[in-house]
């Protein structure tokens, strides 16, 4: 119990001025090696958010593809082939992962504080029976 209560605290601690922002950096370049035709790269800014708007078969192993930049609002696309849609594939997957594990991240350090102040207003008597 006391290690667990030990735990907290530090998180507690580390919480108290907000979330480190450096937790949410993004994982994405660490893993993996760009290359020219990766889609999710944009050609205007090198962002690593681009995204499909649209995509559709086009002709034998080939997609047509429509791109969005979020941070320039660059448009863009074309038809490519079927390995560099299953690349940009994968990299929206792990874009989603990264996008997850955030909000899993978020959604702890928020019940957690929840958790603190609810115990507080328990040991303080902010809480009464009238309230339930």
């Amino acid at each position: 119990m006391a290690e667990r209560q030990t735990a907290r605290q530090r998180s507690r601690a580390s919480l108290e001025g907000g979330l480190e922002p450096s937790i949410f950096e993004t994982r994405l370049g660490t893993t993996t090696r760009r290359r020219r035709d990766d889609l999710h790269v944009c050609p205007s800014c090198n962002s690593e958010l681009v995204y499909p708007t649209d995509w559709a078969p086009a002709s034998n192993r080939y997609w047509q593809v429509a791109l969005r930049c979020p941070e320039c609002e660059w448009n863009g696309g074309g038809s490519y082939s079927q390995e560099v849609v299953d690349r940009f594939d994968e990299a929206l997957e792990r874009g989603t992962e990264s996008v997850l594990e955030d909000l899993n991240t978020l959604v702890r350090a928020n019940m957690e504080d929840q958790i603190d102040r609810f115990v507080y207003a328990l040991s303080a008597d902010h809480i009464l029976p009238e309230d339930f």
